[in-house]
């Protein structure tokens, strides 16, 4: 999963757009130093997400729905893995919405800059 998330992000940022060329299995093997099995079984289910496309002998590729599917993918895991103790932590700490509106208008600002 190390690696799909990898990968998901760079489409996310933009580093990885439709119709790019993905490392082959043994490259990015190699460069992350695990089994290509582990890679293979990675893109696998990045196929099945149709995230990336296999052209027969050519190679993987970043398919056209990739950052719509990647981005509502990983918005999903957010809501249901991240936010539940998101909000936890908020309780227990007592900081309400107004309080956070005014760090996320602060955090929008600084990155735009």
């Amino acid at each position: 999963m190390q690696i799909a998330d990898h990968i998901s992000e760079q489409i996310l940022a933009g580093q990885l757009q439709a119709g790019d060329k993905v490392l082959s299995v043994r490259e990015m093997a190699t460069s992350i130093a695990v089994n290509p099995n582990t890679v293979m079984r990675t893109y696998t289910y990045l196929q099945e997400q149709d995230i990336i496309f296999n052209k027969r002998g050519i190679g993987y590729f970043i398919s056209e729905t990739a950052l719509h599917k990647t981005r509502e993918m990983k918005k999903q895991a957010f809501i249901e893995q991240y936010l539940p103790q998101f909000f936890k932590n908020m309780d227990l700490l007592n900081i309400k919405f107004e309080d956070l509106q005014q760090i996320y208008e602060n955090y929008t600002k600084s990155k735009s800059n």
